[in-house]
């Protein structure tokens, strides 16, 4: 799973217990799932142009440690299933060899505000094909 996305955590990420507050993780799958798409050479700005977007339609978080204020995390993404219209995406947020947090989040493609099947190139891309 190739590492996407890297950030320091801020102060302001944490709580009162000193530990990141859970609704970060979710804002740095969201971080690096734009990273992922433009790695995979599909920018959000090239669908857009093309009235096709990706949409969260879940997110479930697993928590196995925490990280602090003066952690690095780091954040790996991988698709781990592809449907006709969804795919989901596994994000596993690490300090160092330490996982902290796995994200799956389900996206779904849209045109006009609707359901639609992936285009053809864009399910190339992300099969590797």
């Amino acid at each position: 799973m190739p590492q996407v996305w890297s950030a320091p955590v801020r102060f302001v990420e944490c709580d009162q217990q000193g530990i990141v507050f859970n609704a970060h993780y979710l804002v740095w799958a969201d971080e690096a799932v734009n990273t992922w798409w433009a790695e995979l050479g599909v920018p959000w700005a090239e669908l857009d142009a093309r009235g096709v977007e990706y949409v969260v339609v879940a997110s479930a978080l697993e928590w196995r440690s925490s990280a602090r204020w003066g952690d690095t995390v780091d954040v790996d993404a991988d698709l781990e299933r592809l449907g006709r219209t969804s795919a989901t995406v596994r994000f596993a947020i690490r300090v160092g060899e330490r996982e902290c947090c796995v994200v799956r989040t389900t996206y779904v493609c849209t045109v006009d505000g609707r359901s639609a099947p992936w285009p053809d190139d864009v399910r190339a891309r992300l099969t590797g094909g």
